[in-house]
Formats: structure tokens, C-alpha cells, sequence
């Protein structure tokens, strides 16, 4: 397994050791199911925010739950290795919830970044950000990219 990808519990150890360095945690989520050029536009720019970027990965249950049955196209070893080789993501962490509520409670990032087309009081975990004095960060989506028009135009 790539030592990018860490369970819930080992993220705990490297989350102790990132805050001993006084290093800036940036927090993103998504399915990431086809990495497309907008996806690794919003990731650097994501990563441009702090010194380190934690991207939770939904689930293929939570996948299938949000997207519907014939969704993830690609299961998430494949969809977390792939993110994980990616320069400007330090860790991948997967999590079964239909939201990383949970998840960025137990990370408690400086930095919650999520998609422009997100309004900030419907960003999972934005509130609990913002009550220890995070930033929440909104990126806008590069047009015309997206994993549904590339499944609609391989169809």
C-alpha cells in the first residue's frame, strides 16, 4: 500500500507530528473517480494554502449512496492510489460517510477547501472549522471538466 494512504488511526500519528512541526493542515473531500484536469487544478491550488493536504476520499458504499448504483467507475484502491501519486497531496484518507463531518473533527484542519459551487453553510464541517478559527476556502471549478460529462461522452 502507498504510504500516502492512511487509515483513520495512522493519520492520528502523522497528525501529531505534522502540529510538532507547526505545519499548516489543508483539509479537502470528494470521490475523485475520474481524475480529470479540473481535479488536479483544484488540488494544487488546495495544496497551495498550507504545507499539508489531506484529501478524504469517499468510499465506493458512500459513493454509490451520493452518485447512485452504476457509481464509482473505479473502486477506491484505484481511485485512492491514483490520488496518492499525485505530487500536491501529502495523505489520502477514506471515509464510508455520506459526509467527512466525522473525519475533519478527528483532522481539525487550519484550512477546509471545497468547490466554489459549495455555499459555505453547506459545506460539511464548516461550522466546526470556523469555531476554532479555521478558514474555509472555496475554489472555482475549471469549466467544462467534470467525471459526469466524461462518463456521458464515453457512453
Amino acid at each position: 500500500m502507498n504510504k500516502k494512504i492512511k487509515t483513520k488511526l495512522e493519520l492520528q500519528k502523522v497528525l501529531r507530528c505534522i502540529r510538532n512541526k507547526r505545519q499548516k493542515i489543508i483539509f479537502t473531500n470528494g470521490c475523485f473517480d475520474i481524475i480529470h484536469y479540473g481535479h488536479i487544478k483544484y488540488l494544487r491550488k488546495a495544496k497551495s494554502l498550507g504545507d499539508v493536504l489531506i484529501v478524504g476520499l469517499n468510499s465506493d458504499v458512500s459513493v454509490k449512496r451520493i452518485k447512485g448504483k452504476d457509481r464509482p467507475i473505479n473502486k477506491q484502491l484505484m481511485r485512492s492510489v491514483v490520488l496518492a501519486s499525485l505530487e500536491m497531496v501529502d495523505y489520502v484518507v477514506i471515509f464510508n460517510e455520506n459526509t467527512p463531518e466525522k473525519l475533519i473533527k478527528q483532522i481539525k484542519p487550519d484550512v477546509l477547501v471545497k468547490g466554489a459551487d459549495w455555499e459555505i453553510k453547506h459545506i460539511a464541517g464548516s461550522e466546526f472549522v470556523k469555531s476554532y478559527n479555521g478558514k474555509i476556502k472555496r475554489i472555482p471549478f475549471v469549466k467544462g471538466f467534470s467525471t459526469s460529462k466524461i462518463i456521458k461522452k464515453i457512453s
